[in-house]
């Protein structure tokens, strides 16, 4: 069955950077989405961002500028960098993934129906 393990979570200072990995497997789709989500206690899972299959990327406002996502197809990987962290971006990040219709062309759906365990970013 399908798994998503992600990877390079941890504490970091202010301004600093960080990128977290996200790998797939026995995920054979051809058209598909994968997406970071993130979320605190008593708050919202908050979309930050969000790849299509055929490279279109989608990005929460809250991280525009800072965080940049990328999909390697080959290896059903997303990537998220993140950059100039801040304190309010402390949060347990989750990776999700999800099969696409053929119609969807580059528009990825709110809902997706296999997700990461989840790592932890502190920021401080």
């Amino acid at each position: 069955h399908v798994q998503l393990v992600e990877s390079g979570g941890g504490s970091v200072q202010a301004g600093g950077s960080l990128r977290l990995s996200c790998a797939a497997s026995e995920f054979a789709t051809s058209r598909y989405c994968m997406a970071w989500f993130r979320q605190t206690p008593g708050k919202q899972r908050d979309r930050v961002a969000s790849v299509h299959s055929d490279g279109t990327t989608v990005y929460g406002d809250s991280v525009k500028g800072r965080f940049t996502a990328s999909l390697d197809n080959t290896k059903k990987t997303v990537y998220l960098q993140m950059r100039s962290l801040r304190p309010d971006d402390t949060a347990t990040y989750y990776c999700a993934a999800t099969p696409v219709g053929f119609w969807s062309h580059s528009a990825c759906p709110a809902g997706y129906l296999y997700w990461g365990q989840g790592t932890q970013v502190t920021v401080s």
